[in-house]
């Protein structure tokens, strides 16, 4: 299950030479694949590229009819390690993950197949989602691509560019001998739009038609080898790669009328760029610009005749290289100044050394140019002012009014998640024994680091929790706990972190979330993936799901050597609290581990909403639990929300005049999880919880039940208006 399915446009694939194809550039970048011959695809999810996964996954009907091999792999190495298919033989292959965090992990694979070469076209998609819609640290990929000398291309986004820039990167590749990185952001992978289709193409050898074993000792990465091996990179493959790119015209000239200017851009900032001219009135929306310029749809390397070409005879020369440290400028400044060119290159002097070149940035940037160049106001409609009034409508004292009144809104977990109760649990041990060091981890659990939870000092990487607290833990007066997710186990963690922690003797805590999915990506599935049956769910539950425990993660730790493992469900928090409590106080030596279950909430209401809309219109008797809150009870202390926050559980006018203080209040997107009034009972607070259910489609003995309870609520209301008056206050 994912958190979107394709079924439908996937069907869109089947688009023929000259067909019309309309979609997502995910769905671009697919049909760019099967269109190019490719034999085999894998990948590891994660933001931007998830739903390209997701797109593989549901296309695997079309993938198999035309002999192409596609999984999904265990982690972004084991993907990396497909790669070396193309090594040997004439085999097309694209695998795909999230950049940056997914090429470290990669990183041994694609230096050794980088190293040896391939012979078959080789590509790796890399999700290069930079700036605030990134979840990761403020890092590039263009820095790995010049490490190993693989080549980076960064296509402009818009569909047709997409898909021609995958088949130009096979074609690349195996002209160069060398592996490419295929670079997509965000904004790429979900632009919309069309292009003119080819007809699929099966692969020369595939899932259909088998190759013949051919060794190779010369790419055999070890020495002697790897000494010519590097030499044949600078010697051969790079100046193929030049050629390649110079004949095949991959990088763009857009001629303009002001000739002695220009800007470089990679190609995945063009859309922005072309914005910003437009606002100056320098560029219409079709993108015909008043200056020249020149797109680096291949961003490494950087092609020293293309360079001096467009830099020729200008005066001033813009770059656009997002992030830092810049690579491309001191590499411009070395080609024109060695040929004693003395165009004035501009680029970091104008632009912000880090962070996202959004468009409020690119237009402040090119505004600046444009003064220093000497372009006065009556040659483009904006100044640096004009465009400093853009920025934001809000003055400095407005900002700080602002922030002293709209509360922070830290990324949360969502309404009914089962690792909300984990962590108030681990809240309330705390309270009660001190505080503790906390080794996070990456993943949904990672928010309980932010309010109201403020758990976790440090989150290292994927699955390596525990291997990061190893070295703090005989320095602390409590067991060190570290937590991951079920991904992350099974992505690194059973190796790293649980085989190293038995090994090496470690008395610490581990606590795995087992959610049942890859959540934090969208919900794809895992090795330990629960089978939920098909039978409709009345209740919330947990029984609505069947165990198939044919790769469970309590049998792969004792099998690693952990003797102490405990599974719970995370909705018990007071057994959670005990297993927390018992781990930590308990004597035996060695890891202890502890399995909190319970399925990913967001998935099970995708699951199971459907189901109940069906029933409901069938006219079958459903029901669904939810909280409710006594205003009259509600203290106002809202110590329910600090301990929980639940997105459903919000404040709300108290209707008792003595009383200022906002009460608690449970609203309709309560999906009666529970949480709230169990921790109410176990932190011991106010009593104003309580569980209803609502009913569709009652049954006579469910309408005559709710006739006698209201009687009886309407007698006790009736005695107690009646008693009031008398009471002695």
């Amino acid at each position: 299950m994912a958190e979107r399915s394709f079924k439908k446009e996937v069907l869109k694939l089947h688009a023929g030479d000259g067909d019309t194809f309309q979609g997502e550039g995910i769905l671009a970048i697919t049909k760019g694949l099967l269109q190019s011959g490719v034999a085999y695809v894998g990948g590891y999810q994660g933001s931007p590229i998830s739903h390209l996964m997701d797109v593989l996954n549901d296309a695997q009907d079309i993938l198999g009819d035309l002999g192409v091999h596609f999984e999904a792999s265990g982690s972004e190495a084991t993907a990396a390690a497909m790669l070396s298919a193309s090594i040997n033989y004439n085999l097309r292959g694209a695998v795909t993950w999230k950049s940056t965090v997914g090429t470290n992990v990669a990183s041994d694979a694609l230096s050794n197949i980088a190293s040896c070469g391939v012979t078959g076209g080789a590509i790796v998609i890399v999700g290069e989602d930079y700036g605030e819609g990134s979840s990761i640290m403020q890092e590039r990929t263009y820095a790995f691509a010049m490490k190993a000398q693989m080549w980076l291309v960064d296509p402009r986004p818009n569909l047709t560019s997409i898909v021609d820039m995958i088949e130009q990167s096979f074609q690349l590749s195996e002209a160069s001998n060398t592996p490419v990185f295929y670079m997509m952001r965000v904004r790429g992978c979900h632009v919309t739009g069309e292009f003119v289709a080819k007809n699929n193409v099966a692969p020369e050898f595939g899932t259909k038609n088998s190759v013949t074993p051919n060794r190779e000792a010369e790419k055999i990465i070890l020495p002697p080898h790897v000494y010519q091996q590097e030499q044949d990179k600078i010697a051969k493959r790079w100046p193929a790669a030049v050629d390649f790119i110079i004949k095949n015209k991959l990088n763009e000239f857009f001629p303009g009328k002001h000739k002695d200017l220009g800007i470089i851009t990679l190609g995945g900032n063009y859309n922005t760029l072309i914005r910003a001219l437009q606002r100056q009135g320098l560029a219409d929306s079709f993108g015909k610009t008043a200056i020249p310029i020149y797109v680096m749809n291949v961003a490494y390397p950087v092609v020293p005749e293309e360079m001096v070409e467009f830099c020729l005879g200008k005066k001033h020369v813009l770059l656009l290289e997002e992030g830092q440290p810049e690579y491309i400028e001191p590499a411009i400044h070395s080609i024109l100044r060695k040929r004693d060119i003395q165009t004035k290159l501009y680029g970091k002097d104008l632009f912000p050394r880090a962070g996202e070149y959004t468009a409020q940035v690119t237009l402040t940037g090119l505004t600046r140019f444009l003064e220093v160049a000497g372009y006065s106001n009556d040659k483009h409609s904006l100044s640096v002012d004009d465009v400093k009034k853009l920025s934001s409508p809000l003055s400095d004292e407005e900002h700080e009014r602002l922030l002293s009144v709209v509360p922070a809104r830290p990324s949360g977990l969502c309404t009914g998640c089962p690792e909300r109760p984990l962590f108030s649990a681990i809240k309330q041990v705390q309270k009660e024994l001190g505080p503790f060091h906390i080794s996070s981890d990456i993943g949904c659990h990672s928010f309980a680091t932010l309010a109201p939870f403020n758990l976790g000092n440090t989150i290292m990487g994927y699955g390596l929790s525990l291997a990061s607290s190893s070295s703090i833990r005989k320095a602390l007066p409590h067991k060190a706990i570290s937590i991951m997710g079920d991904g992350g186990f099974w992505h690194n963690g059973l190796s790293s972190g649980v085989v190293s922690a038995v090994f090496n003797k470690h008395d610490g805590i581990l606590i795995i979330v087992n959610n049942g999915y890859s959540a934090a990506t969208g919900g794809q599935d895992i090795p330990s993936m629960v089978e939920p049956n098909n039978l409709i769910a009345t209740t919330m539950d947990a029984a609505s799901s069947e165990r198939d425990d044919s790769v469970s993660i309590e049998l792969a730790c004792r099998g690693a050597g952990v003797k102490w493992v405990k599974t719970v469900s995370t909705y018990s928090i007071e057994e959670m609290k005990q297993t927390l409590t018992d781990s930590l106080n308990t004597a035996e030596p060695g890891l202890k581990v502890i399995i909190a279950e319970g399925e990913c909430m967001l998935n099970r209401q995708r699951r199971i909403k459907p189901l109940m809309k069906n029933a409901i219109a069938k006219g079958k008797r459903t029901v669904r639990a939810r909280f409710y809150i006594d205003p009259k009870t509600c203290t106002g202390d809202h110590a329910c929300i600090r301990i929980s926050g639940c997105p459903s559980l919000t404040i709300k006018p108290s209707t008792d005049s003595l009383r200022e203080d906002p009460v608690s209040y449970v609203d309709n997107s309560c999906v009666g999880c529970g949480v709230c009034g169990d921790n109410v009972h176990s932190a011991v607070l106010c009593p104003s919880f309580s569980k209803i259910d609502l009913i569709h489609n009652p049954s006579w003995l469910d309408l005559s039940a709710s006739t006698v309870r209201r009687s009886v609520i309407g007698w006790f209301e009736k005695y107690d208006a009646w008693k009031r008056p008398g009471q002695i206050l």
